[in-house]
């Protein structure tokens, strides 16, 4: 059976053509809404966080002879756990990760590495900062951002319960807060960015179907800087950015 790790729509396409192969496979995600539109896809998921020795146990309880890890290109703790966990269950990784994106050297983006330079890129531009990374890394940015002269902090994220506490503990005001979940067209980024007098985008290079492209494309369109956070950079391995190299790299581990 194949442990697959999911976190992205094309990941989704990836369990499913497997499964349309025929590889039995279990998709493992952390939230219940996930697991629930692959179980509508008729792909077997099991939801919730694992570290490394939990992910262990998992995989010897199900006989696992495969894992493929095609969580979300900054899921960089989901990476080290699976990574792990198959080098101690003495079984192949792969790592399937969409395509990476090259927005060119426009002076209106800056690219960092880390969530902090983002942080502190912001700190020094001022403006109103339209935050477009998740609640995971939000306290990174209400830390350095939050109750400083000229600055604005506009945070959207996932419309769920617990990124709406979150944002209550860390100071988060109701009229900055975009509750929605994308992907967003550059129509809708536009209005978003005019709603809320935005000088500054932050984003990831996430890829693929993700829409960064259409936030890119909608700020520089509007004259608006964009500060962009590169991937984590792990030594996966066996990495592949296509799912039919992925099916072929499986067909081989299974005739072999």
């Amino acid at each position: 059976m194949i442990f697959f790790m999911a976190g992205t729509s094309d990941a989704r396409e990836l369990a499913i053509a497997l499964q349309t192969a025929g590889y039995p496979l279990l998709a493992s995600v952390v939230t219940e809404n996930a697991a629930k539109i692959l179980q509508e896809a008729g792909v077997p998921a099991r939801f919730g966080r694992l570290d490394v020795s939990a992910m262990t146990a998992l995989l010897q309880e199900l006989g696992s002879t495969l894992v493929v890890d095609a969580s979300h290109p900054f899921a960089e703790e989901a990476h080290r756990t699976a990574m792990a966990a198959a080098s101690e269950c003495q079984l192949p990784y792969i790592r399937y990760e969409r395509s990476r994106q090259n927005f060119g050297n426009d002076d209106l983006i800056t690219y960092v590495d880390t969530y902090e330079e983002a942080a502190l890129v912001a700190a020094q531009k001022r403006g109103s900062v339209m935050l477009t990374t998740g609640s995971k890394t939000l306290q990174i940015f209400t830390e350095k951002l939050l109750g400083q002269p000229d600055i604005r902090l506009v945070a959207r994220m996932l419309p769920r319960i617990d990124n709406m506490q979150k944002c209550a503990e860390l100071g988060m005001d109701q009229k900055n807060i975009i509750a929605m979940q994308g992907p967003f067209s550059k129509e809708l980024n536009e209005a978003f960015y005019r709603h809320y007098g935005t000088t500054l985008v932050i984003t990831k290079e996430s890829g693929g179907p993700g829409a960064v492209d259409e936030k890119v494309e909608a700020a520089l369109a509007m004259g608006i800087e964009v500060v962009v956070i590169g991937r984590p950079k792990l030594d996966y391995g066996l990495a592949f950015s296509s799912i039919e190299a992925v099916l072929e790299e499986v067909a081989k581990r299974y005739s072999s």
